[in-house]
Parts: C-alpha cells; sequence; structure tokens
C-alpha cells in the first residue's frame, strides 16, 4: 500500500468537500501524520472525485491494522477513521462561523449545508445507509415507508468482552448530551471527532442540532437539550416545537412520548427529532372536526389515521401551546375502560406524541394519543405491537413508525429471502427451519391468499412479500392506537373530545 498517496487521497478529498480550505493543508496533513504514526511526507497532486470517504478509510485503518496501530476489529477500525476525519475538520467556532454566513441567504441554506457537510464528513454514514432495504406501499392511509434496517453494524463479540474489562466512565452521560462533540469514543460507545453541533435558542433555553448518523428519512435530524434532563411533555415541549419551525419552517420537529413503552429508546435526555420530509401522516386528511369552548379561534380534528391522532391549527402560537396543553392534561386523567384506557395505576399511562410543522402562514400541531398500560394478555403493552406480528415488528413504535415509517430488523432480509424460497419450491410449512418457523402462521396465510388453487393471478413474489410486510407494519399502528379503527373506536374518541368539551 501507498500510504503517501492514501494519505494524500483523504485530503484531496476533504479540501473538494470544503471540509477545510487550502491555507489549512499543512496543517491537516501534520495531524494526520501523527495519527497514522508517519515521520515522512510529500503533497501530491491528485485527480479524484470521491462522492464519500469510506473507500480510502478502509485502506488507511488497514494500514494501521499491519502496522498495529489498532487491533483488526470492526469497532476498532471505526474509532480510528473516525478519528481521521476529525483531523479534517474545522473547530466548532469556525463551523458555525460558516453557518452563520448561510443564514443571510435563507434557511433552507442554513440546513442544506450543515446536512451535506454531515455527510461529507462522514458522519453521516452514507455508505452504510445504502445497504438499507426501503421501500413504499400504497394504503388507505396514504403511502407509508418501509425501512428494513442493515446499516447499523452488528455488536462485535471482541468488542463486547473489551469493554467488560474496560467499562465506560460516566463522559459523557449519555449519547445525546453536548460533551459528545469531539468524543474520541471508547468500545461500547461511538466516536464523535466528526459530530458538529448547531446551537439554538428555544424559548429562551439553550439547545443543540445534529443529524442522525443512521437517517432514515431526508434531513433526519435531532434538537438535544443542552442540560441532560428526562424527556418531559409539557407546556414547554410545545413552545419549543412550534419556536423551532419558526427558525426552519421547512423543517417539522416532534418528540417522542415521555414514559416506557410508548417513548423512544432514550428517555433520560430530552430530545426532539425532525428534518425536511412529508410523512404520510402530515398528509393525510382530517376526517372529522370538533369544537371547544373558548377555543374558537384554533381549529381541531381527527385525523385519518391508524392511530389515534388529534390535529390542531392555529395563526398564534401562544393559543396553540394553550390549547395543547389543555387536551394533554386532560387527557393525563382520562380514563375509558370499555375501551381498556386506564390513566393510573401504580404509574401515571396516558400521554402524547406531539408534531409541529408549519401550515401556510400558521402552525399545525398533531398530538398522538398513547398509552402505555400492560395486562396478562400483553405484556409488552395493551397498546404497543400484539404477539401475533412480533415476527415482524417487536419493538416500540416511537414517533418515526407513528408518522408511517416502519424500521424494521435487518434480519427480515435473510428471512424473508427464505420465505420466498419456500414459497417457489411450494413447502407447505415453515416449522422446523429455525430462523424462518416464527413467520408459520403469515406463511400459511400468504400461500391461501396467493397460491391456494383458484386463486386469482399474483403479481411477482417479491411484491407480494413487500405488500404484506407492509399490511403488518399497518396493524402494528393500529395495536398501538388508543382508539381502533371502528366504530366503538371512533366513538369513544368522540366521547373523549366531548369529555373536554364538557372540562372547558
Amino acid at each position: 500500500m501507498d500510504i503517501i498517496k492514501q494519505v494524500n487521497r483523504l485530503l484531496n478529498y476533504g479540501l473538494q468537500k470544503e471540509l477545510f480550505y487550502q491555507e489549512d493543508m499543512c496543517f491537516t496533513a501534520n495531524a494526520l501524520l501523527v495519527v497514522l504514526g508517519l515521520d515522512d511526507f510529500a503533497l501530491l497532486p491528485i485527480e479524484e472525485e470521491l462522492a464519500e470517504p469510506s473507500p480510502i478509510l478502509n485502506e488507511l485503518s488497514s494500514f494501521a491494522v499491519l502496522k498495529k496501530i489498532i487491533e483488526d476489529t470492526p469497532v476498532a477500525r471505526e474509532l480510528f477513521e473516525t478519528k481521521l476525519m476529525g483531523c479534517l475538520l474545522p473547530r466548532p467556532t469556525e463551523f458555525i462561523a460558516r453557518l452563520r454566513e448561510k443564514n443571510h441567504e435563507n434557511p433552507a441554506a442554513v440546513t442544506q449545508y450543515f446536512y451535506n457537510f454531515c455527510r461529507n464528513a462522514d458522519y453521516i454514514k452514507t455508505a452504510r445507509l445504502a445497504k438499507n432495504i426501503v421501500w413504499k406501499s400504497a394504503t388507505e392511509y396514504g403511502e407509508l415507508d418501509i425501512t428494513i434496517n442493515l446499516s447499523k453494524p452488528e455488536k462485535d463479540p471482541r468488542a463486547i468482552m473489551l469493554a467488560r474489562q474496560k467499562p465506560s466512565s460516566g463522559y459523557p452521560k449519555c449519547v445525546l448530551c453536548r460533551e459528545n462533540e469531539g468524543f474520541s469514543g471508547d468500545w461500547q460507545r461511538a466516536a464523535r471527532q466528526n459530530l458538529r453541533l448547531l446551537p439554538l435558542v428555544l424559548n429562551g433555553k439553550k439547545w443543540y442540532m445534529q443529524y442522525s448518523p443512521y437517517i432514515y428519512y431526508n434531513e433526519h435530524c435531532i434538537v438535544l437539550s443542552d442540560e441532560h434532563v428526562p424527556m418531559r411533555i409539557d407546556k414547554a415541549t410545545f413552545a419549543n416545537l412550534l419556536a423551532f419551525t419558526d427558525i426552519f419552517p421547512h423543517y417539522f420537529l416532534g418528540s417522542n412520548a415521555d414514559l416506557p413503552i410508548v417513548g423512544g429508546s432514550i428517555l433520560s435526555h430530552d430530545h426532539y427529532q425532525g428534518g425536511c420530509y412529508d410523512f404520510a401522516m402530515a398528509k393525510a386528511p382530517v376526517e372529522k372536526w370538533y369544537f371547544l369552548p373558548h377555543f374558537d379561534d384554533m381549529r381541531l380534528g381527527r385525523v385519518k389515521w391508524p392511530m389515534s391522532v388529534l390535529r390542531l391549527y392555529g395563526c398564534e402560537k401562544r393559543r396553540l401551546v394553550e390549547l395543547a396543553c389543555t387536551l394533554t392534561q386532560i387527557w393525563r386523567s382520562y380514563s375509558d375502560p370499555s375501551v381498556q384506557i386506564i390513566c393510573r395505576t401504580d404509574a401515571p399511562h396516558n400521554t402524547v406524541t406531539p408534531i409541529a410543522r408549519r401550515h401556510g402562514t400558521g402552525y399545525e400541531l398533531d398530538l398522538v394519543f398513547r398509552n402505555n398500560r400492560t395486562d396478562a394478555e400483553h405484556p409488552l403493552g395493551i397498546f404497543h405491537p400484539h404477539a401475533e406480528v412480533h415476527h415482524i415488528k417487536k419493538e416500540n413504535i416511537g414517533l418515526i413508525e407513528v408518522m408511517g415509517l416502519a424500521v424494521l430488523p435487518g434480519r427480515l432480509k435473510a428471512e424473508l429471502f427464505g420465505i420466498k424460497q419456500a414459497l417457489l419450491q411450494g413447502k407447505q410449512t415453515l416449522l422446523g427451519q429455525e430462523d424462518l418457523e416464527k413467520h408459520e402462521a403469515w406463511y400459511q396465510k400468504i400461500k391461501e391468499q396467493y397460491f391456494a388453487p383458484g386463486a386469482p393471478q399474483t403479481p411477482s413474489i417479491d411484491e407480494i412479500l413487500r405488500h404484506e410486510v407492509m399490511q403488518v407494519f399497518l396493524q402494528v399502528l393500529m395495536d398501538a392506537g388508543v382508539y381502533k379503527r371502528t366504530l366503538e373506536g371512533m366513538a369513544a374518541f368522540d366521547r373523549f373530545m366531548a369529555y373536554c368539551a364538557d372540562m372547558l
């Protein structure tokens, strides 16, 4: 390997992508030489254009393995490659100055520059994201999105062993703390030398914006609190979500719920997720309008969606926040045993998942009603994916799924291929096949519907499986909805809204 050439290739890449400027060339080269343990170097002319740096980084990490700078494990390589990319990037103050220059153009120019910078810095894992299997399927609720997530690396057994031998410190406190900017990582936690944050002020409090390294939709961003405080849905939440849409009116911003089971994977640090993407839920129409006393300047209606969504419209943020707070407070103490909604047993159960976006010159705020109660029949949650869909999706239904994008486990790539082969071979059952037999009931349903004698002519097996996966996702959303899409369920939704009117 010509290591001098590889270093020059990386420098050329960084210069092309404006991660650094020509005046920084020698400084940046010297930083790379320290990391690579090189004491001799020469700048070479390189004529090459690369969309992303992973081919060069792979060569350089292989060199580091050869020279015993690092061990040959996926975690060690990723830590090393992130350290190399960190050498190419400006310090946070310089980066923020760049964004401020863009702000003179328009908000979309800021986010586009920020997003492209994160892709070019290899913080957004473009090469890995290309491995994901994604498709859309038309349903009565609009076009829903499916992602089989293959981008996140598998846990390396050697890394797990080393992590046990050397426990992590308490710094940073979690992966969302702002102290992660520039963090070198360890065997348990990702390196973040290539992370840059955009400071924001939301209603007088300091927040930071970053992009997700494993984006699930266009410009998938995270907005995190400056303080390490737990998730909480309250007046400040609604005010912050709406304030963000003033800064970036082309983005939506939402929050996971603040209770286990119906919340996100990280409840210990207050944060939101947003981006520049129109989810199916945002396009879904209001199917019934409601009126509430004292809020005749607001419009609110039930959204045609598998889950239970109330959409609020208003031109004045203060009033919209007041309405959202009022409805949430009523919901937190509301029970309707006829549809299994009980607000409290030994702990509170009712909360909401809110999503804010601009609507013309005004604002739109969706409240998705959630309940995290469990029982003997549904120990993972009454309003959680039920056992019959666990073969496809067992994990919590967070903000992204609520809006209509299924994030499905990577195991499904191999399992769907196995099911396809079984259908092609005309197998009668999946029983006895360890990785596939969890799908047996689903397999029999597909066989009966599409392959039984006299069944209508069908599309390709791939299309069948994608359609049926989407049908399972629809069932997942309906399981998570507190009011079912039945006459009884919609009547119960109306009862809640009537109760709200009476309370006012």
